[in-house]
């Protein structure tokens, strides 16, 4: 039979671990799909995915729909949604982030090209934004 003196632990060492990993993990989970914060501001130019991307594969591992309101960003965590505003006409839209990019010198997102009609650039290619993140 095991001693209960002060020396030795009941509860073995090693049965800690999964509590602990759980613990990390649910942890992770609680601040919710998008881990940056509410009002961050970023501005720069936009541009719009290609319609030959539609279909593809994107990094978060949804398929490219070129009618949905999503874009592509460096940072910000999939599934966080951004106001985008056109700096040219102050037309805005909200997008949801599912991809990463642009991989274009100063470029801050690439939009579908629903929302890049939205904002009405379509013709221009790029338009100067202002990208707001929201709750």
């Amino acid at each position: 039979m095991p001693s209960l003196s002060s020396s030795s632990s009941v509860f073995p060492r090693y049965a800690l671990w999964p509590l602990l990993c759980l613990l990390l993990v649910l942890g992770g989970c609680a601040t919710g799909p998008s881990g940056a914060p509410s009002g961050q501001v970023q501005t720069g130019k936009a541009s719009y995915y290609a319609d030959h991307f539609h279909g593809r594969t994107t990094a978060s591992g949804e398929r490219f729909d070129r009618n949905a309101m999503t874009a592509a960003h460096r940072r910000l965590p999939f599934g966080t949604r951004v106001k985008v505003t056109n700096l040219s006409n102050q037309r805005s839209v909200t997008v949801r982030i599912n991809d990463r990019g642009p991989f274009t010198g100063g470029r801050i997102v690439d939009l579908s090209p629903r929302a890049a009609d939205r904002l009405d650039m379509l013709r221009s290619g790029i338009a100067p934004v202002r990208l707001e993140v929201m709750r």
